[in-house]
């Protein structure tokens, strides 16, 4: 069975992988450059921030690139509209990378609440010994 670690570097993996097919679709079929190269940036950086995260040197280290994959996310999906509402993605191809996108929002959300409650709660307990 796979574990959360490796289940969600894989759904970035896929996601980047789908977001590089739309750049070359983007590219080569509707010749579109720019909102093209963003959208390849920030979803294929969802992923890289994770990889970056899983070996963070602290847990607020793990935390702030967890979080930057969330900022990425949300990036992403609003490119996601963009090309939705300009016509360069049709609805399904839209809901489709679109709900994928939300699945990871929704991961890196509560990968991020988590985080940080135990690093609140850390810091408190060493609030109370005098740390």
């Amino acid at each position: 069975m796979e574990n959360f670690r490796d289940f969600i570097f894989n759904k970035c993996v896929d996601f980047s992988i789908r977001i590089t097919k739309l750049h070359t679709y983007l590219t080569k079929e509707k010749h579109e450059m720019v909102i093209s190269k963003q959208i390849l940036r920030s979803g294929t950086s969802i992923g890289a921030n994770l990889a970056e995260a899983q070996y963070g040197i602290s847990r607020k280290d793990f935390h702030s690139k967890c979080y930057i994959s969330l900022k990425e996310t949300a990036e992403t999906m609003y490119w996601l509209v963009v090309l939705y509402r300009s016509g360069l993605l049709n609805e399904d191809e839209y809901e489709s990378l679109n709900k994928d996108a939300e699945e990871l929002k929704r991961l890196f959300m509560s990968i991020t609440k988590n985080t940080k409650e135990i690093i609140r709660e850390k810091e408190d307990g060493e609030i109370e010994k005098g740390e």
